[in-house]
């Protein structure tokens, strides 16, 4: 084991931290005698991928070609430079211009609306352990269903996905306010517009077309899936989704962080990380949810997030609340529920929350541990919002439905000093990993459309 050592007591009590506290730095235990720590992961949770299919998925991946108007890429919302998000409270899809906190509203094709929720970190999203896609699982895994997964779309969608995460990845554009685009923009944004999605014109059939009759990506198509596509007609979204699932699978993997050294009894913590994994795992409770190697038990949880933006409700709802998997289950007690994310390569992907309500760990953290004082006492500044004319605080100017909110809260409130968010800050500083953080194939210099690929602002 690769010994850490320890700060000098006087060290620790400089630092604020109490000569208890300063105590429980210099022991720094292994991860097998801390209850609730999981087993190491190994190549048996996740898929293999094929290095053909992640290439070619790199390429789509980082291709703005995918959308309506032909300016947003995947990589807008899910950049590596900002921890596969985008470094936004609320992002702008279609309409916007730039990348990460620098982007903003095209003034010659204002966005509707703000994308509803933040933008999700991609890490080990293929991974076998995970049953459910979205905040709110409105993609999940049923051995029932025929297809053995549920969506909000008709089954013939689901024909030729390789899986769970390509079925994901059909989402994004055909959504007006990500990829796709708002009424006559586009002959893609015109088809979702009158809900044709699927058959000969649906949207995501334009898409393939669109692909296919580029020469370089045609024949890249032939070669990774020679079985099935021999000429250019034969290129379907379902491909196209497959291949930017492979890539996700390749690239956004992470089980190389300090943390797996910890878990593989390779290494030892960091004393304030060993001190905040003795919190996470003990008093603090988060273990409790933020479970298993992936630091998640894939399941919902009202935490009295703070809200903001316009919501998430069906198309002929005209509310701005977003109550989560409720929108999914119609069941009460799922009222104000979200998946609970995983922690991996969390210090990368600020801002936080499922609304991007907080722009520090710190300030999340002390929110989390009392959500419903949080609720009342939030501070509008914490948002990052690229200026745009909408209403992003009728929910939180409404009593009423900050009381909703805090009424489905079912956990007591926990007593956290600043000492000890430090150390939890601490320990989540050990999940970053940095294999994945510097990308295994990384960002295309271009790509076959010739667009430009994403890049964030010198």
């Amino acid at each position: 084991m690769r010994p850490i050592h320890a700060a000098p007591a006087a060290l620790c009590l400089t630092a604020g931290l109490t000569a208890l506290a300063a105590a429980a730095l210099a022991q720094t235990r292994p991860a097998a005698e801390l209850p609730g720590t999981p087993a190491p992961l190994t190549d048996a949770d996740f898929p293999p991928v094929d290095r053909a299919e992640a290439a070619l998925g790199q390429l789509l991946f980082y291709d703005p070609i995918l959308s309506g108007g032909e300016e947003v890429a995947c990589a807008t919302c899910h950049h590596p430079a900002f921890g596969t998000s985008d470094g936004l409270s609320l992002g702008l899809g279609d309409g916007g211009i730039g990348l990460g906190p620098a982007r903003h509203a095209d003034p010659d094709n204002l966005p509707e609306e703000r994308v509803p929720r933040n933008a999700q970190g991609l890490w080990n999203v293929s991974a076998l352990q995970y049953r459910a896609m979205f905040m709110d699982g409105r993609v999940e895994l049923d051995e029932g269903h025929a297809h053995g997964m549920r969506t909000p779309l008709e089954d013939e969608m689901l024909e030729g996905l390789s899986s769970m995460l390509s079925t994901q990845a059909m989402f994004p554009v055909v959504s007006p306010d990500e990829m796709a685009g708002h009424y006559q923009e586009s002959d893609v944004s015109r088809a979702v517009r009158q809900g044709i999605l699927t058959g000969e014109g649906g949207a995501w059939d334009i898409l393939a077309r669109r692909v296919a009759a580029i020469p370089a990506y045609a024949e890249a198509f032939a070669a990774v899936y020679p079985g099935r596509i021999a000429a250019p007609e034969d290129i379907t979204y379902q491909d196209i989704s497959n291949a930017i699932a492979a890539f996700m699978a390749f690239e956004f993997r992470s089980d190389t962080a300090p943390f797996d050294d910890w878990l593989r009894g390779e290494a030892e913590l960091p004393p304030e990380a060993a001190l905040g994994a003795e919190i996470f795992y003990g008093r603090g409770t988060c273990g409790s949810c933020h479970s298993g190697p992936f630091l998640t038990d894939h399941s919902f949880h009202a935490m009295g997030d703070v809200q903001l933006g316009p919501g998430k409700g069906a198309r002929f709802e005209s509310h701005d609340r977003d109550e989560g998997r409720f929108e999914v289950t119609g069941r009460p007690e799922d009222l104000y529920a979200f998946r609970t994310p995983s922690l991996r390569n969390v210090a990368l992907t600020a801002p936080y929350g499922h609304a991007g309500a907080y722009r520090t760990l710190e300030g999340f953290l002390a929110a989390h541990a009392d959500p419903v004082t949080a609720l009342e006492a939030y501070d509008r500044g914490e948002a990052i919002l690229p200026e745009l004319a909408v209403a992003d605080w009728g929910i939180m100017e409404s009593a009423e439905s900050r009381a909703a909110i805090a009424a489905a809260v079912a956990v007591p409130p926990l007593a956290l000093s600043e000492g000890d968010i430090s150390a939890l800050v601490a320990f989540l500083g050990t999940l970053t990993d940095p294999v994945a953080e510097a990308g295994r194939l990384g960002v295309p210099d271009a790509v076959p459309s010739g667009l430009p690929v994403p890049q964030p602002e010198e």
